[in-house]
């Protein structure tokens, strides 16, 4: 491997551990710097003003120093080397392969996320099924299924299966595992999306089907080996989930189900969207009639319209699919009023062990005047409080 390659590769990887998921300044400045050239920065302490005349023309308009220097202060305080060695040799334990944009496995469809798009991905299995020609259509549902949600899951899955596609999901309870344990059956190609580094098997009770998964799939995630599953991470894998396949099927969700996330992210990049109805009477299925209802979701009750919302000559044109426009999309999601920032932070805070805002700030990737602004939020939810040695989750 050549000396620049090796310096891209480590710069990737050490950015998956700086930045968090989505974080679209990252994403602007590896993207017209290089992540070496923007690492370089970060280590050698350049101010912000020095990161933005290095900016092309068209970039420095939109990204601000001040975006800049917010920036800085969110990945300096996980800068260590010591992280990125640890989390590449614990790839190379596990076989993980790394997929960057512009290699013959990078699924075209994440470009559409603009600088919101991960800057490379985890495959520990075969990244053959990423690629463009893959066809992969997404499958998801609630975590507290039905043995009707699970049946529809298990038919359509299969299904798809027949018809050539590959599936993808979270790997999630409920839903998602009967989605991936009916690929397998079936003998097809499956995708499982993490919200961790694929070295973590979680769900811990998905092990033995996460393993097989990747025997005859693939796992993937965009974070490095070593990389805890948090709630924010899991918001953010959905976007990933929407993006690199090309419609997405919720088949049972309750009505604040995190698979309208996933509907929400693919509404947002303009993927088609299906849903299977279920009884009026049933919770588990309210969030399907809502994307119905209001996001103009298509009802699907089988395999043969599940492929025709792509169409026969999408399938057969994925190998050129052509990234849309990613102006329009702004796939960032909050929770209620206290923000993504906030989410983020309640991730990250304890019911036992008191942390501060520096301590926060690097669990969160958060700047810590973002922290700061953020527990006041959650101080007056109700949702945290102070004590003499730091914050804590009530």
């Amino acid at each position: 491997m050549e000396d620049e390659e090796v310096e891209r590769c480590f710069g990737v990887a050490a950015w998956g551990t700086l930045a968090e998921p989505g974080d679209a300044v990252a994403g602007a400045v590896t993207q017209a710097l290089g992540a070496g050239r923007a690492l370089a920065l970060l280590i050698e302490r350049e101010p912000a003003e020095r990161w933005h005349a290095e900016l092309p023309a068209g970039l420095t308009d939109e990204l601000t120093t001040a975006d800049l220097a917010s920036g800085i202060e969110r990945w300096a305080p996980r800068l260590s080397s010591s992280t990125v060695v640890s989390a590449l040799r614990a790839s190379a334990r596990f076989g993980a392969t790394l997929v960057m944009p512009g290699d013959p496995w990078w699924p075209p469809g994440l470009l559409d996320l603009g600088v919101h798009a991960p800057l490379a991905l985890w495959v520990r299995g075969d990244p053959e099924h990423l690629a463009p020609g893959a066809g992969s259509i997404a499958v998801v549902g609630s975590r507290d299924a039905t043995s009707y949600g699970e049946h529809m899951a298990a038919e359509i899955a299969a299904g798809l299966v027949d018809r050539g596609v590959t599936v993808t999901s979270g790997a999630a309870y409920g839903i998602d595992g009967m989605v991936h344990r009916a690929v397998l059956a079936a003998g097809g190609r499956t995708v499982a999306f993490l919200a961790g580094g694929v070295d973590r098997l979680y769900p811990a009770a998905h092990h033995d089907l996460l393993l097989r998964i990747a025997e005859t799939g693939a796992l993937v995630s965009e974070l490095p080996c070593g990389s805890s599953p948090t709630k924010w991470r899991f918001l953010q894998r959905n976007r990933l989930i929407a993006a690199a396949t090309l419609a997405t099927v919720v088949v049972e969700a309750g009505f604040r189900s995190g698979s309208l996330n996933t509907a929400g992210h693919a509404a947002a990049l303009g993927r088609p969207i299906g849903a299977v109805p279920g009884p009026v009477t049933s919770a588990t299925s309210a969030g399907c009639h809502r994307l119905l209802r209001e996001y103009d979701a298509t009802c699907v009750t089988s395999a043969e319209e599940v492929a025709e919302l792509v169409g026969p000559s999408t399938m057969d044109a994925a190998s050129g699919w052509a990234a849309g426009d990613a102006e329009r999309n702004d796939v960032r999601r909050g929770s209620g009023a206290r923000g993504p920032d906030g989410t983020r932070l309640l991730d990250a805070l304890s019911r036992r062990s008191p942390r501060g805002v520096t301590e926060l700030a690097r669990l969160t990737g958060l700047a810590p005047r973002s922290v700061a602004a953020a527990l006041g939020v959650l101080l007056l939810e109700g949702a945290a409080r102070e004590t003499e040695s730091g914050w804590l989750r009530t």
